[in-house]
């Protein structure tokens, strides 16, 4: 046999250590996108966790992760929202309130589709199906099979989106209220704005007010002749008006 030829194995060793990093950067990009098609509202999704990880497991799953969609590190172009949406994640997780939540959905879940797997199986008469389902035995294999797990994780989706839904009806209803309140408020003080501009208006005019009445008063007011006076009303029947005749002249 031949000698193998020195150049021809560096190209080989080159060629290959290329195709591992264009297959790493492929893997990359993947991940990227996997997470950035993630059900937003779902941490364990971004994860890729099961809703029964622990702490540890989130914390170690991130580190994992996380190397993988750095933008330092991974060249696509959306890597840093990839990143952020990942850090939020965990930051969901470690927190006991937001966990407290989400694993209380998680178990609503549950619940409403062992209730609807109850029903479902009260139509099968076969006594083996149902000797089991007695003994609960069939209800622990069916959560353990990737249909329930991946029927969980839709019904998981459709209480949490509910939840939002129904969260940001209730901020845009108080957002509706603040604004209201705050336009009334503006309302308000234009009124008395208003009200002081035509008192400090009507307070400047009152010399020329008081004036004028003076001179009124001075001159006084004659009817002319022949002048027709304004009716009166009949001191005996208040509900019907006078009709004043017209004054004879002279």
């Amino acid at each position: 046999m031949g000698e193998s030829n020195p150049t021809t194995n560096i190209q080989d060793d080159l060629l290959l250590k290329n195709f591992f990093a264009e297959v790493s950067e492929v893997e990359r990009d993947n991940e990227v996108l996997r997470i950035l098609g993630c059900f937003k509202l779902n941490p364990f999704e971004h994860l890729n966790l099961s809703f029964d990880s622990s702490i540890d497991e989130v914390k170690k799953q991130y580190r994992k992760i996380s190397l993988m969609v750095h933008p330092d590190k991974c060249k696509h172009p959306q890597a840093k929202e990839a990143f952020g949406a990942l850090a939020k994640a965990q930051q969901l997780l470690l927190d006991e309130n937001e966990r407290d939540y989400l694993l209380s959905q998680v178990n609503s879940a549950k619940e409403e589709l062992r209730v609807k797997r109850k029903k479902h199986l009260k139509k099968d008469t076969a006594s083996k199906m149902k000797s089991l389902v007695d003994e609960g035995k069939y209800d622990k294999q069916y959560e353990q099979s990737e249909e329930f797990k991946q029927e969980l994780k839709l019904k998981v989706r459709e209480l949490l989106t509910e939840k939002e839904w129904r969260r940001r009806k209730m901020q845009m209803r108080i957002s509706e209220e603040e604004g209201r309140l705050k336009k009334d408020e503006e309302e308000q003080k234009e009124m008395w704005k208003r009200k002081r501009e035509h008192e400090e208006q009507w307070e400047g005019t009152r010399e020329k007010r008081v004036s004028s009445w003076r001179d009124f008063m001075k001159g006084g007011k004659k009817n002319k002749k022949g002048e027709i006076r304004p009716p009166k009303l009949k001191t005996e029947d208040p509900n019907k008006s006078y009709v004043q005749r017209p004054v004879k002249r002279g």
